[in-house]
């Protein structure tokens, strides 16, 4: 159990919560009934949350924590989306104020971060509501702050159980939510946010969600006021730079045009949210104080519409390649590719882009690996703002991807393309080899520096000292329950030597199966398995 969060550590826990937020995010979505149901809290809390992660990214390995939270701060400062992703900035903003002065994280230390953002978070909400995300926050900051003693792992698991409390208590609190039958969703993603920092601090690291995702709750909209006539028509963000003097002008303003208005930063640097019936107004207000960018403008009657938007026909492809040659493969299927690498995966804007290359109504996302399909996720929820509808197929290797794109027909109907796709992906079963570059544990036993490792359906299943050796072992075991066509992927690193003995093993042993034979140009993995 850690006791103390530096900061390396701190990066660590980042990697966790943002797998947390998504693979939480479509629930989020759902859950989302106010200020305004247009459905996209959770996607908006991630893209928040992954801007603060990549602002760190940058930073050498050993950078201390208070220069980590500092580049946190800001990236989910530059990066807010929405009104709960705004809140979430100015918590991270509290967190890094406090623990300037600390060279790690303690209790005594927590404590003061969690009350302090809470503090600011409420104070950057022009008219705050019980029953959201400040509620949970604030729960937490007192649950925080009465924790006898200093442990590190005390505070934290005071501070989830009272949030948790809190946001049952949500629906108590806001009418909105009591009519739909759910609690808060922006209170909610705080919940996961902080239940990670508890496993974390347990030694648990957060383990991102395999498969199909479970079914969502199903909200009752039809009782929500925020659909009348009367509520202000559009949500109006930008980002600011104006002198802290001027900004109480600013919010005054504001206040005057609409609701949800919430101004968050500081040293010159604000983000603003506001819902408005006139954006303009909301812009030159802007104008009188200082120079806006980023500006961003949503309806909210084309945002909830696209709640119940069904698919259409003409579909696109988006494919994860790790490799040239992958690429040219998946293009040859029309997909517009989005080039990662092993241990590099892509951002959600990135996946956007391709998304909207496509130039489709609806497109088919392949992530192609397992850690990226919650960014392939967010970059969906993200499309329906251009009225894009955006599938992810949860591919986790890339012969899984090639698999489906090799039936994919965009003349087709979206769903019948969809099954199709699914089906052949589903009927892959993936291997692959590698050399193992440190020492741990696998399901085969120990590895050390310089062993084969033999990868099957995502696990580290066999171990040896001949890479060719472990590669037919792959192979068998993949064929166990049968199959009829194996594809080999080479990788950079792959001799002819390696992919002969693997043909030359089928050969002997399977004359009935087809052998295709690819050039992936993949790092990291000479060779690459699947049979269907």
């Amino acid at each position: 159990m850690l006791e103390v969060l530096d900061g390396r550590a701190s990066r660590r826990w980042a990697r966790s919560a943002l797998a947390a937020l998504g693979d939480a995010r479509e629930e989020l979505d759902a859950l989302n009934v106010y200020p305004v149901p247009d459905g996209d809290t959770g996607t908006n809390l991630y893209l928040t949350f992954e801007a603060a992660c990549s602002a760190v990214t940058a930073l050498p390995p050993d950078t201390e924590l208070r220069a980590v939270l500092e580049a946190f701060a800001k990236g989910a400062l530059l990066g807010a989306r929405g009104n709960s992703g705004i809140i979430l900035a100015q918590l991270l903003r509290g967190w890094a104020d406090v623990l300037a002065e600390h060279e790690v994280m303690d209790g005594a230390a927590a404590k003061q971060a969690i009350n302090l953002a809470d503090e600011q978070a409420w104070t950057a909400v022009a008219a705050p509501v019980e029953g959201t995300i400040l509620s949970v926050s604030r729960a937490a900051a007192q649950a925080a702050r009465q924790v006898p003693g200093d442990r590190l792992p005390d505070v934290v698991a005071a501070a989830v159980a009272a949030a948790r409390e809190a946001l049952a208590r949500t629906p108590e609190q806001l009418p909105a939510l009591r009519r739909a039958g759910v609690v808060d969703a922006g209170g909610c993603g705080l919940v996961v946010l902080l239940q990670t920092l508890e496993e974390f601090l347990e030694g648990h690291a957060y383990r991102p969600r395999r498969g199909r995702p479970p079914a969502l709750p199903v909200v009752d909209l039809t009782h929500c006021d925020e659909l009348d006539a009367d509520g202000p028509a559009y949500e109006v963000m930008y980002l600011l730079e104006a002198p802290e003097e001027r900004v109480g002008t600013l919010r005054s303003a504001l206040s005057a045009l609409g609701n949800s208005l919430v101004v968050v930063g500081g040293g010159g640097l604000w983000h603003v949210h506001v819902h408005v019936d006139d954006p303009g107004a909301a812009i030159e207000r802007a104008l009188d104080v200082g120079r806006p960018r980023r500006i961003r403008v949503a309806h909210f009657a084309e945002q909830i519409a696209r709640r119940s938007i069904r698919p259409r026909t003409g579909v696109g492809l988006v494919a994860c390649a790790a490799g040239p040659g992958l690429a040219t493969l998946f293009e040859e299927s029309g997909a517009v590719v989005v080039r990662t690498a092993p241990g590099r995966r892509p951002s959600t804007g990135e996946i956007l882009d391709a998304v909207r290359l496509t130039g489709a109504p609806f497109v088919v996302v392949l992530p192609n690996d397992g850690d990226t399909v919650a960014v392939a996720r967010a970059a969906a929820g993200a499309a329906r703002d251009e009225d894009i509808r955006v599938a992810v197929l949860p591919t986790r290797a890339q012969v899984q991807g090639l698999a489906a794109a090799a039936v994919h027909d965009p003349t087709h109907a979206a769903d019948a393309d969809v099954v199709a796709m699914s089906a052949a992906a589903g009927a892959a079963r993936d291997g692959a080899v590698t050399i193992a570059v440190r020492e741990a544990i696998t399901t085969a036993g120990l590895c050390r520096p310089g062993d084969a490792l033999g990868v099957v359906q995502g696990d580290f299943a066999v171990v040896g000292s001949d890479l060719a050796a472990v590669a037919v072992e792959v192979v068998d075991r993949l064929l166990a329950t049968g199959g009829e066509l194996v594809t080999l992927v080479r990788g950079v690193e792959a001799d002819d030597e390696l992919v002969a003995a693997v043909t030359d093993h089928l050969r002997r042993t399977r004359r009935d199966l087809e052998v295709a034979v690819l050039d992936g140009g993949q790092e990291r993995y000479p060779l690459l398995m699947g049979v269907e």
